[in-house]
């Protein structure tokens, strides 16, 4: 028991909060200033990649990679429409986003909560 309760240590933590963004992973909950979002799983898994890494660019191929696996498949254009969709639920303007931001031709950067 003293191994397992060890290996749980240092692991990913269950809840992560940037800003006004609280996502529970063992709920698979998503709540922006407290209330609920309602995320489809492709979102959630967007969504927590880009959260475990704050103020970190992540590429488009390291995001496709992370949510689909790495199949032969281009994911680009899909991705992007789910950003889109995941910018319309936790931005309060989606068209200048505070938030999830663009970093053009790289990839996507969940900003951190200003010090």
């Amino acid at each position: 028991l003293r191994h397992a309760a060890a290996a749980g240590e240092g692991g990913p933590p269950p809840v992560i909060e940037n800003g006004p963004i609280k996502i529970d992973l063992p709920r698979h909950e998503v709540t922006v200033d407290g209330a609920v979002v309602h995320l489809t799983p492709i979102e959630f898994k967007i969504l927590v990649e880009l959260a475990r890494q704050p103020d970190r660019v992540i590429t488009h191929r390291q995001l496709v990679r992370a949510v689909w696996g790495s199949g032969p498949v281009d994911q680009s254009h899909t991705l992007r429409v789910h950003v889109a969709a995941l910018r319309r639920k936790i931005e309060s303007d989606p068209a200048r986003p505070q938030w999830l931001v663009t970093e053009a031709g790289v990839g996507y950067r969940l900003r951190g909560p200003a010090p």
